[in-house]
């Protein structure tokens, strides 16, 4: 199984996807990255405060990751409008967790994926295409299971971000996504592949630098080392 962190792993190098799935005990975060993920935690808690209705799964489950989706699928057949935190979907081996998802009675489906960040970069807009090819082909399956419910569709997909005074930014992605559906399902086709193999012969080099500083540059050589 992979995950969204996976994917957007295996885009910057087939190696680093490779330790990821195999050994991630050889990953390093120095303390100034530990300092920047928990920032873009406590930005990602303060947006969730705004939906004061919202259930958040990680607390109903914490580590069994394989459960999120099945929970998932109960909360979104109840009826009327339902708030989710880490709504979780599986589709095509691979399984994302949604920050904000936002269900209206009709059935309607807006998501948010929030960063702790001014400015809408490549890696985001991968991050929410993976999302957005995962969730919208799930959802009938989620949809299916009570047929008195209303169908489901996710109308919107929303990167939200912020300005320079932190005031919320919201960007919509969700043409972009679409438009990204089959690059999507060949990278997921490719990262399986990856996955199952032998550890990539990829040798250190600006990529391990872009669009972030490897954690695996013990392992691989200096290059990928984070300062």
């Amino acid at each position: 199984m992979l995950s969204k962190s996976k994917y957007i792993r295996g885009l910057q190098c087939e190696r680093a996807l490779w330790l990821d799935v195999h050994c991630p005990q050889l990953a390093h975060y120095p303390a100034a990255t530990l300092a920047r993920f928990r920032q873009g935690r406590d930005f990602e808690h303060d947006f969730k405060s705004t939906f004061p209705q919202g259930v958040d799964i990680s607390r109903r489950l914490g580590r069994r990751i394989d459960q999120y989706p099945v929970l998932t699928a109960r909360l979104l057949a109840q009826a009327g409008e339902v708030v989710l935190f880490e709504a979780g979907f599986v589709y095509d081996g691979v399984l994302v967790l949604a920050d904000v998802l936002h269900k209206q009675a009709e059935g309607d489906i807006t998501i948010y994926e929030v960063k702790d960040s001014t400015h809408l970069s490549d890696t985001f807009r991968h991050d929410v295409a993976v999302q957005h090819y995962v969730i919208a082909h799930a959802l009938p399956a989620v949809a299916g299971a009570d047929l008195f419910q209303p169908a489901l569709r996710l109308q919107h997909f929303y990167l939200l971000h912020h300005d320079d005074e932190g005031q919320y930014v919201k960007e919509e992605l969700t043409d972009y996504a679409l438009s990204q559906w089959e690059s999507t399902a060949r990278h997921i086709a490719r990262f399986h592949e990856v996955a199952q193999g032998t550890e990539p012969a990829i040798h250190p080099s600006d990529h391990c630098q872009q669009p972030y500083p490897c954690p695996y540059g013990g392992h691989c050589g200096e290059l990928g080392v984070e300062s």
